[in-house]
């Protein structure tokens, strides 16, 4: 039997179109697997996905209230991410400054206002970020908790970390110390598992 020429191309056509669109899905299927790969193999379930496109618990804004934030907080310690703490716990903090850990870090009323307000107007409860919603989900109802580092979230992503290594660690010394190991951009809300490096130890991949 004779085949027209028009019937051999669309023979040959539809030949190429199916091995296309079979290559297409295994690609589809390959780049789902991958996906999955980097969530087994512990990429923090999705939390540098969401600081990058989310803005990295939104620290990256100049307004006046945070550089005076930064002014008066990081002067004496790392001024940490807003999204980390819920509006209840900023509020009782900022309302105890003559002991805030132990120190009398009073302020101006003025400046003491303004730095609330805008610790509040950030709060976990206020940022569209996946990290800082898990940190508000691992806060229960009826606690005002004032240290990060005792949040259920922190523990757990710093479970596999030894006390050596931080705690009895020079350079570093408590996990509180965030910059420590997750360098300058710890202040702006980034902290990719990728980037770690523990002073004396080297790069943390596991």
């Amino acid at each position: 039997m004779k085949l027209g020429i028009k019937t051999v191309r669309w023979i040959a056509g539809t030949t190429l179109l199916t091995s296309a669109l079979g290559v297409g899905m295994v690609g589809v299927v390959n780049v789902a697997s991958a996906d999955e790969g980097w969530k087994i193999f512990g990429h923090d379930d999705d939390d540098e996905y969401g600081e990058r496109r989310n803005g990295a618990l939104k620290q990256t804004d100049n307004s006046p209230a945070r550089q005076l934030y930064i002014d008066e907080c990081a002067a004496c310690h790392m001024a940490y991410p807003t999204g980390f703490l819920p509006e209840r716990s900023w509020q009782k903090m900022m309302g105890n400054l003559d002991n805030h850990f132990g120190e009398n870090a009073e302020l101006d009323p003025t400046s003491q206002q303004a730095i609330t307000q805008y610790l509040v107007d950030n709060a976990a409860e206020n940022s569209s970020n996946r990290r800082a919603r898990k940190f508000l989900r691992s806060v229960s109802d009826n606690a005002t908790p004032l240290r990060i580092t005792e949040l259920r979230y922190f523990k757990k992503k710093h479970d596999e970390v030894p006390d050596r290594m931080v705690t009895g660690n020079p350079d570093v010394g408590s996990f509180s110390q965030c910059q420590a190991c997750h360098g300058d951009r710890a202040e702006q809300g980034y902290f990719d598992d990728d980037s770690v490096n523990i002073p004396n130890h080297g790069r943390w991949d596991h």
